[in-house]
């Protein structure tokens, strides 16, 4: 059998932990706070974060790090994209020789510019072939009321691409392998940029031109930038591209999307922050990706936009002025 470590149980942790051992794995899930983890052993519930849905009996949750590795195949990572250097130097020291180390982060690192794989890779000291990555349409609240749902799973390695879709692949959840982690990596992170900015718009009251316009712009953005690093295009037109795009920026379950919303209704950061229960990536990955940009010659208007609202306090209404008086170009990515 399986055996997986998943690190944490906020929602999409132990939404996929469920993945797992619906998938017929042994998981474990780690937990900071122990009153969390004794809640979810004693009633397969996770009341903070997943009300209502009984994970499996085969998910077992620990605050001991080193119990949740022992023996691990996989350890998948769903800490907050800006504290996973910290909290992996600290694991590093307990994995074993044949773990597969799995982010279904999405982010990108501040001051690095880094994204979750290549900070994976120098934390933890492993090749490639022990890195993979999660990416695609993934709202946890669906996937844990086990509605149909298809991901991408990618490793440099096919064959630990293909082991890892046998590890999660169920009834409900489909996941597809691809070798371009570098692609999916980043259409997860972007489009959390992406998100807000069409937050903002269904906050400001505006329409569906409006929206369309901004997820397909934010499409070439992405686009643009992932060919500058590497990617292969393709890959922003499937899954772990316009199909994480599209669902973060149509849907309430996005918190991005939400978080945008209630700045573009006028919220200030600071109450649109104590008003977020969860992690809204793009909130501080904007910045950073805003970066990898800049070092990689990449032009991203919609990215340096989003910045300027969120970091520089610049009033939505004029952000979107300046962005409609750009010079016209001919379409093209």
């Amino acid at each position: 059998m399986t055996r997986c470590a998943v690190f944490s149980a906020g929602s999409w942790g132990t939404a996929f932990a469920m993945i797992l051992a619906d998938a017929g794995c042994e998981v474990t899930l780690w937990g900071r706070r122990p009153e969390l983890v004794d809640a979810i052993n004693a009633t397969h519930v996770n009341p903070d974060y997943l009300p209502g849905v009984t994970l499996p009996g085969a998910v077992t949750a620990t605050t001991d790090a080193a119990a949740a590795l022992a023996g691990a195949d996989f350890a998948f990572l769903t800490v907050p994209s800006q504290t996973l250097r910290e909290n992996l130097a600290a694991w590093t020291p307990l994995l074993e020789p044949q773990t597969v180390l799995v982010s279904l982060m999405k982010g990108i690192e501040l001051g690095t510019a880094k994204r979750m794989s290549e900070v994976i890779a120098e934390v933890a000291g492993v090749g490639p072939e022990r890195v993979a990555v999660v990416s695609g349409p993934n709202l946890a609240r669906e996937i844990a009321n086990r509605q149909p749902a298809a991901s991408v799973v990618a490793c440099t390695d096919e064959l630990v691409a293909k082991r890892l879709q046998a590890a999660c692949h169920t009834p409900y959840f489909r996941p597809y392998t691809n070798t371009d982690v570098v692609g999916c990596e980043l259409g997860g992170a972007v489009k959390n940029v992406i998100g807000l900015a069409v937050g903002m718009a269904d906050g400001m009251g505006l329409g569906d031109n409006t929206k369309a316009t901004l997820i397909t712009r934010g499409l070439a953005e992405i686009t643009r930038l992932g060919e500058a690093l590497g990617a292969d295009p393709y890959t922003f037109a499937g899954l772990a591209g316009m199909g994480d795009l599209v669902a973060t920026c149509s849907s309430p379950l996005s918190r991005n999307h939400t978080f945008g919303t209630n700045l573009g209704r006028g919220m200030s950061l600071a109450e649109t922050i104590a008003a977020t229960s969860q992690t809204a990536e793009g909130v501080k990955s904007c910045e950073s990706v805003l970066d990898l940009a800049r070092r990689s010659g990449v032009e991203m208007p919609l990215v340096q936009a989003v910045v300027d609202v969120v970091h520089h306090g610049r009033p939505t209404q004029e952000v979107l002025a300046a962005l409609m008086a750009r010079s016209a170009k001919a379409e093209r990515r």
